[in-house]
């Protein structure tokens, strides 16, 4: 009867433990190993979880993790130092704390290894908990460093756990957008940001080496994504945030200096520019480059190359690529003389269709907005953008017209072109739109004849807008900056909504059913 009792006993605290909630069995099993030596293989289990299929599982063992082996980082009981290898960990005189220590710390690197995997889950709660228990693991090392303490430029930092952590964020098949927006956050800390540049600008060159420099979209997605998430600081004074400290040589560390952060910066962007990218990366590149590149680099000239080749691409990316030279030319004094040539040659009927139209205008506006630029190049260009009016939609005229007379205004020798008396003889027009030197199109020679024939145009915005030139043009440049992103459907819901004028039509009202004064049906089958 005892044994029966007995083991009726074992059955019923088998029973209840199974009965236990996983979070609990998982707590539990964290406490154990923490108390004592003797309970260390149940790490195991807990590493069983970041392998579960259940992802609330996954989940709680990360946490789990996350908990016990930053407490083992904090109580040093993890190995410091090159570690042996875990087959030779029973060969040798060791103590047993050693063995101990180092058993926990191929654990620990065991953790890391699944966490790394478990960013490329199916699941985006279980990558973000698994980068945020990573970058948490990274922090601690940070402050209980796992190597000896021998002085070098990056001795208490992590730096190859966040290798590890960039070179699985910069996956070449699967998009990792999302979790790099995650990791953002991470990247405000400024030995993070300057590690994690070091790290993606040699690990660039390696995969984009491997490949021969063949486009690899996803991978470089994912590069430029990481990339364009990192803020510069603009001044030394901003490095105070981070992560890791290097005590009484703060100072020598390379991570704590303004130089070396802009050092690494352009070297990342200029590794990751040299290889050929897709063709949509050239727009997402150019749109951020003369705000968020240029201004952190010690010499903006160098990105002239690149510039160049995009230029060479055509469309919407020559322009944005021209937004760059300028910037070059403006700011960096940067000598580019077919800089105005090459915007002359973009001028063409697509430009009023293509995404970019009213960045297109804007920065032409600001290209050309100098009052020392050349008579003949102004001339060619009003002359141009005149042509092109013909056959634009009323849309894209009503900002094209401003901008023509606004061009006017700041050189006005080129009046002439309005008032010349041939202006009403376009068959006679010397100029030529298929000259693509504009020194060389005789715009001078010429007339805006083709604004005097859209006074004509069936919009009667259009119409008013042309018969500016009819009158002497005013010093004061029209604003264009509202009517850059007009569109069609914009230009008609503010037609539909003004209000429609009273128009006199032949009606009477009806008094009643069947009844009017000339209602026939009323004169025939009136009731009274």
């Amino acid at each position: 009867m005892a044994a029966t009792k007995s083991s009726n006993v074992r059955l019923e605290s088998s029973t209840e433990s199974i009965k236990k909630p996983h979070r609990i069995v998982i707590n539990d099993k964290v406490e154990s190993i923490l108390q004592s030596k003797k309970n260390a293989n149940e790490i195991f289990d807990l590493l069983e979880y970041l392998q579960s299929d259940k992802e609330k599982e996954v989940v709680r063992g990360v946490n789990a993790c996350g908990q016990l082996f930053c407490d083992l980082l904090e109580r040093g009981d993890l190995f410091v130092g090159k570690l042996p290898k875990e087959e030779e960990l029973l060969e040798g005189e060791r103590s047993a704390d050693d063995k101990y220590r180092m058993f926990l710390r191929y654990r620990y690197n065991s953790c890391i290894e699944q966490l790394l995997e478990n960013m490329g889950h199916k699941v985006y709660q279980v990558k973000e908990s698994s980068l945020c228990m990573l970058m948490k693991f990274a922090s601690t090392e940070g402050k209980f460093p796992l190597q000896k303490l021998d002085w070098c430029e990056h001795y208490s930092f992590p730096r190859e756990l966040l290798e590890a952590v960039v070179q699985r964020l910069l996956s070449d098949s699967e998009d990792m957008a999302m979790l790099i927006s995650r990791f953002q956050e991470f990247l405000e800390m400024d030995d993070v940001r300057y590690y994690v540049m070091c790290s993606l600008r040699d690990y660039v060159a390696k995969v984009m080496d491997k490949n021969k420099g063949a486009v690899m979209p996803t991978f470089q997605n994912n590069v430029f994504a990481l990339l364009s998430n990192i803020n510069m600081p603009s001044q030394e004074s901003e490095l105070t945030n981070f992560m890791a400290t290097q005590g009484a040589k703060h100072g020598d560390w390379k991570a704590a200096k303004f130089k070396e952060h802009r050092r690494v910066f352009e070297r990342t962007w200029l590794m990751f520019l040299k290889y050929k990218l897709p063709g949509s990366m050239y727009k997402k590149v150019l749109v951020i480059i003369h705000d968020s590149i240029l201004p952190h680099m010690s010499e903006p000239t160098l990105m002239i190359d690149f510039l160049t080749a995009a230029y060479e691409i055509g469309g919407a990316i020559s322009l944005l690529a021209l937004n760059g030279l300028f910037v070059l030319i403006h700011h960096h004094n940067l000598e580019y003389p077919d800089f105005y040539k090459k915007l002359y040659n973009l001028l063409e009927p697509s430009v009023f269709h293509v995404k970019y139209r009213a960045r297109f205008f804007h920065l032409a506006n600001l290209f050309l907005s100098s009052t020392h630029l050349p008579v003949y190049l102004v001339a060619a260009f009003a002359k141009r953008l005149s042509r092109l009016a013909l056959t634009a939609p009323p849309n894209a005229l009503l900002m094209l017209l401003p901008f023509i007379c606004n061009l006017i205004r700041r050189h006005p020798s080129c009046r002439v072109l309005i008032h010349r008396p041939s202006a009403e003889e376009p068959c006679n027009d010397p100029y030529s739109m298929e000259e693509e030197d504009p020194a060389q199109c005789r715009a001078l020679e010429s007339s805006l004849w083709e604004i005097k024939t859209l006074q004509n145009h069936y919009h009667p915005d259009v119409a008013k807008a042309a018969q500016a030139i009819n009158q002497p043009l005013s010093e004061i440049e029209e604003d264009i900056s509202k009517r850059l992103e007009l569109s069609t459907f914009g230009l008609m819901t503010k037609d539909l909504k003004s209000a429609p004028s009273n128009v006199p039509l032949e009606f009477d009202t009806v008094s009643q059913l069947l009844k009017g004064s000339r209602d026939v049906l009323g004169a025939h089958f009136c009731l009274e």
